[in-house]
């Protein structure tokens, strides 16, 4: 029988890039802070936090996905891509300045 990828783990954290205080989101998997939007590479597969790499995602970009968008991360320690859904909590000036740099 083949395991569920992805791990349904919402909860709070105090993030590591701007040290605000990141409340669960509710209804989904929280994967990121709402304020700076950064993230952490401890993931392989959503919610394992089987990823030893442990570096800040950063974000870099915007992707349209479905009738939302994907905030595109590039870790500053290892160099991965990775895309996390936006959350209805997200600092929407933030995504603004980012979905203007592009990748």
């Amino acid at each position: 029988m083949e395991e569920k990828r992805f791990k349904m783990i919402d909860e709070k954290f105090i993030c590591e890039v701007c040290g605000k205080q990141v409340s669960p989101l509710g209804y989904t998997a929280r994967d990121h802070c709402p304020y700076c939007l950064c993230s952490k590479h401890v993931d392989i597969n959503p919610g394992d936090r089987a990823c030893p790499c442990q570096g800040i995602l950063k974000p870099i970009g915007i992707d349209k996905y479905k009738d939302t968008y994907k905030i595109v991360y590039k870790c500053a320690k290892c160099g991965q891509i990775k895309r996390n859904i936006m959350a209805i909590d997200d600092d929407y000036d933030q995504i603004i300045q980012i979905s203007k740099n592009g990748i």
